[in-house]
């Protein structure tokens, strides 16, 4: 029990420090596309910027306003998928979504997977998921694109 305790404190302290110092966190960088978006149940707000060329990520961040779990839940996706294949990001958010509901998934999603437990609150689901609905949608409009 006490192992289990400490267990939680680690993945909370991964948390609480993408949180207070996230990667990637920064308004401008050379990009392909950037989208904003707007969780209205609890007023976070999250800006993904991409430079994308021949499928891949090549560079990935964000800015905005948010509580903890967005913040970090930001800073995990973006150092995990930056230089990331275009195709493959896309299966890791998919697996992330799936993830946040408590499924377990099959793939390495590296920090991000701290976040299985938002699962026990609905409520925050959607803080987790918002800069990487964000960033869904940022892919699918350059697919169209190109």
């Amino acid at each position: 029990m006490v192992a289990l305790t400490k267990l939680d404190d680690l993945y909370r302290q991964v948390i609480l420090d993408h949180s207070a110092h996230p990667r990637q966190f920064r308004k401008q960088i050379e990009e392909t596309d950037s989208l904003e978006m707007l969780n209205p149940t609890c007023g976070d707000v999250i800006t993904v910027h991409i430079r994308a060329k021949e499928n891949r990520i090549e560079d990935i961040s964000f800015s905005g306003e948010g509580c903890t779990i967005s913040k970090a839940s930001a800073s995990m996706m973006c150092e995990l998928l930056k230089g990331e294949d275009v195709t493959l990001a896309k299966e890791k958010i998919k697996s992330f979504f799936e993830l946040v509901q408590g499924h377990d998934v099959g793939i390495d999603l590296a920090d991000a997977e701290l976040l299985q437990g938002v699962s026990k609150f609905p409520t925050r689901i959607k803080c987790a998921t918002l800069s990487w609905k964000v960033l869904e949608t940022l892919l699918e409009r350059l697919e169209e694109n190109e």
